[in-house]
């Protein structure tokens, strides 16, 4: 079990350098922050010009489906909700990590999941900050 980040579970969507990392994957975990950064970061690759709007549409809906489930089919993901204890978690990694807030949020997500399922010590991340933060809290990295 693995827990993605958003720069991550993009690269599921888009065919970005070391997709092919994150597509191998089996059980994701993610935070309810990707259900907004998914989207987000799909439709700014519209706006860049790497995307037409059709694909971007075809892309979030194929997020959605994988974030939601539906009646064929479970949820992708298991999802760790943004509650008061994760915040405030993220808001003591921010100082502990010098972390952007997303991404405290993220770390503190994924320390959440790893409290609840044990074996989900893995976090796929793309972003350095992040990245660093995780291995110093004693996540093991991909790609490695």
């Amino acid at each position: 079990m693995v827990f993605a980040d958003s720069s991550a579970l993009v690269k599921l969507y888009s065919d970005e350098q070391d997709h092919q990392v994150v597509r191998g994957l089996g059980s994701l975990v993610v935070s309810a922050l990707a259900r907004a950064e998914v989207p987000a970061a799909i439709w700014r690759k519209h706006r860049m010009g790497e995307l037409e709007p059709a694909d971007a549409a075809v892309l979030v809906a194929a997020f959605e489906a994988d974030y939601h489930g539906s009646a064929r089919e479970q949820p992708r993901f298991g999802v760790v909700a943004a509650t008061t204890t994760v915040l405030d978690a993220a808001a003591a990694l921010t100082g502990v990590h010098g972390l952007r807030a997303y991404d405290a949020i993220q770390l503190a997500s994924a320390k959440a999941a790893a409290d609840a399922i044990p074996d989900c010590r893995t976090v796929a991340a793309f972003e350095g900050t992040l990245r660093t933060a995780a291995a110093k809290e004693g996540f093991a990295l991909l790609p490695g």
